[in-house]
């Protein structure tokens, strides 16, 4: 099964955005089913917050692992990292209109209401899958391109 697919059906058996496109990548990376699960937990409806697409967070933690900086001399790492993350939403935002939840899914979900619109429209059900789709496709053709 490849990532792309593995992603989306993370999301469909109830998995948060984020945790659905790290863990579908994660072990390529050496990291467990359980520990991108865990790692990926907080960073979905955009950090809780509407902010950016958990999908996007998801898919920057696999460019972080692949491009991070970890050694502070080197600087070419950290450009590159930086690079990559912002080619990916450039990228997303082109296809998607947007890689901040609150404006694709049209809603605020820092309040009630705007959790219980998203909800009732069933945006989680509808769009989101979408979104992840989205993410790790475009997440697949970064690495593609860099290999």
């Amino acid at each position: 099964m490849d990532n792309i697919t593995k992603a989306v059906q993370y999301y469909e058996n109830g998995y948060m955005c984020s945790q659905a496109v790290f863990a579908a990548f994660a072990e390529e990376f050496g990291i467990t089913e359980k520990q991108a699960l865990q790692i990926g937990a907080c960073f979905g409806g955009g950090m809780n917050k509407g902010e950016v697409c958990g999908a996007c967070t998801g898919a920057l933690m696999v460019l972080g692992m692949k491009y991070g900086q970890f050694d502070l001399n080197d600087t070419a790492s950290r450009a590159k990292g930086g690079a990559m993350a912002v080619k990916f939403l450039d990228e997303f935002e082109k296809r998607k209109g947007s890689y901040v939840c609150c404006d694709i899914l049209g809603c605020d979900l820092r309040t009630d209401e705007g959790r219980s619109f998203a909800r009732s429209k069933g945006l989680f059900r509808t769009l989101c899958p979408e979104m992840v789709r989205t993410a790790a496709e475009i997440l697949t053709e970064l690495l593609g391109d860099e290999s």
